[in-house]
């Protein structure tokens, strides 16, 4: 009988690693090692080597911790034996890390990011489930170039099209644009679908300093002209529908660019991609006329993440646009 693979499961905290203290709510609590304890099952599908990276809330996540953790996932994955990992990670902001570190891992070894919906001291807590689908997604994905994928519900997503579609279900997941890229089952995981090709950025630092203004009726350039005036180097902009904004907020538009900050146009729709159809003032022609670069269908959160590694990696203005506008990306 082969030996069973090895698989870094790497500890960063979220609801996972939480309980409830009372009169505070939900707090970070539990080590990886006591989350593993209750996960004793787990050891027959692979060898688990767990450590502790960190133990963060989704929203205590930042671009720069980000990047750290891709670097050392790097160091770690370097070990032949090991197989691929597991990250545990806040749900709140597992989409965009997972994204991230799919820009700009070296590594082609499976790297998988769950969580859970419930505290652990909840009776119908998700982390022991989600951990042990998460483990198998590893060792079922090894050599397939999937890149990063996020599974929850024992349903597997690509960083890419993953999105926090719901507050508080256990079904929270979902992915736009072709659905998921598959599901865990008794005796296996089955693949949907085939991840497209990763894009893959080379960096060793990353922008903070990349700001989201939202459009909304009646907005106008003030937000833009204060990312500008306090330090922003690029801005991304949910925008209206196709990716138009109000008229007001176009003026903001033309001062950025005018001003060498790139200024990224995504959608606040759930679905679809952003163009230059709309002629009128404000319309996405007028935007792309301004300098504004268009999205296609990365959500802002996203788009802001990409803008950040973009910047971070030394890309020059037409390199930002090529990425942005690549086709399928």
């Amino acid at each position: 009988m082969d030996a069973l693979p090895s698989v870094l499961m790497v500890f960063t905290g979220g609801t996972i690693s939480m309980t409830i203290a009372p009169g505070r709510g939900a707090v970070p609590a539990r080590s990886g090692r006591e989350i593993l304890l209750a996960v004793p099952r787990i050891g027959e599908y692979a060898r688990v080597v767990g450590e502790d990276f960190d133990r963060l809330p989704g929203p205590h996540w930042s671009a720069e911790r980000m990047l750290a953790l891709a670097r050392h996932l790097d160091v770690r994955l370097a070990d032949p034996e090991l197989a691929g990992a597991v990250v545990t990670h806040g749900t709140d902001t597992m989409e965009e890390t997972a994204y991230l570190l799919d820009l700009v891992l070296a590594t082609d070894k499976p790297v998988v990011l769950t969580g859970a919906m419930k505290t652990a001291d909840d009776p119908i807590w998700d982390g022991p489930g989600n951990l042990i689908a998460s483990v198998r997604a590893v060792v079922a994905l090894r050599g397939r170039g999937c890149g990063v994928t996020v599974m929850m519900g024992e349903t597997l997503h690509a960083a890419r099209q993953v999105v926090k579609s719901h507050t508080e279900s256990l079904a929270a997941f979902s992915s736009s644009h072709g659905g998921p890229l598959g599901e865990l089952e008794a005796d296996g995981l089955h693949l949907f679908t085939s991840p497209a090709a990763r894009e893959r950025i080379g960096t060793t630092a990353i922008e903070p300093r990349v700001d989201l203004v939202a459009a909304c009726a009646g907005a106008d350039a003030r937000f833009l002209r204060h990312a500008v005036a306090t330090g922003a180097r690029g801005i991304v902009i949910e925008a209206l529908g196709r990716g138009n904004v109000p008229p007001a907020m176009l003026v903001g538009v033309r001062e950025a660019c005018g001003a060498g900050v790139p200024v990224v146009v995504a959608s606040r729709c759930g679905h679809g991609r952003t163009a230059p159809r709309y002629g009128y003032e404000g319309g996405g022609v007028t935007l792309l006329d301004a300098g504004a670069i268009f999205a296609g269908d990365l959500p802002a959160p996203k788009a802001r993440i990409k803008l950040m590694v973009l910047l971070g990696s030394g890309a020059t203005p037409d390199e930002i646009r090529r990425s942005f506008e690549r086709p399928g990306w």
